[in-house]
Formats: C-alpha cells, sequence, structure tokens
C-alpha cells in the first residue's frame, strides 16, 4: 500500500502521520489490494478552525473516497475511516455474492 499524506496550509506533526499510517492499516483487513492511498488535510482559519480529512484509495478497478470535517483531526480522521470501511465491506460481499 503507497500512502502519500499532502497537508494543505500547514505542516502535518509526525505523530499525525504515524496514526493516519496506523489507522489505514486497518482497511487491508477488508481488501489485501489496496494500491495507492491519498490522504489530504486542509487547515480552515476561521472563527471555529475546522479540520478537514479527505481520503482517496485505489483498489483494482475502483477508486473510493471519503472526506469529513471536524475540530480535531483524530476525530475527523476516524470518521472518515469508517467511511471508507464501510465502503469496503460492500465491495467485499459484492463479491463474495457473485462468486455463490
Amino acid at each position: 500500500m503507497n500512502v502519500q499524506i499532502t497537508s494543505r496550509k500547514f505542516k502535518a506533526k509526525d505523530s499525525l502521520k504515524e496514526q493516519i499510517k496506523s489507522d489505514l492499516q486497518k482497511l487491508e483487513k477488508f481488501n489485501n489490494n489496496i494500491l495507492d492511498v491519498n490522504v489530504i488535510l486542509s487547515y480552515t482559519h476561521l472563527k471555529d478552525s475546522l479540520k478537514t480529512v479527505e481520503i482517496n484509495l485505489a483498489v483494482p478497478g475502483k477508486t473510493f473516497s471519503a472526506e469529513e470535517t471536524s475540530d480535531d483531526f483524530g476525530k475527523a480522521l476516524s470518521q472518515t475511516i469508517a467511511k471508507l470501511e464501510k465502503q469496503l465491506r460492500t465491495l467485499k460481499s459484492k463479491r463474495i455474492a457473485k462468486t455463490r
């Protein structure tokens, strides 16, 4: 799995990058053929200082994407990973149904 992390308008800490990589490893139990993962982190300097996590995930023949905005990168990351888990579960169940 090739992971590329892009942070817009700020420099991401190493601890955040390690958390992203460890959370992405959990997705491999749903699909072992994950090719590329692009993670885009952005930070909006408004009153609430919103943090956005966008993940684009490529598997052979499909591309999945999910995006979440929150006041904390950890919370936004976990919600985005949950969305991708749901998409990968759906793909896995469709492939299992085709083989039966």
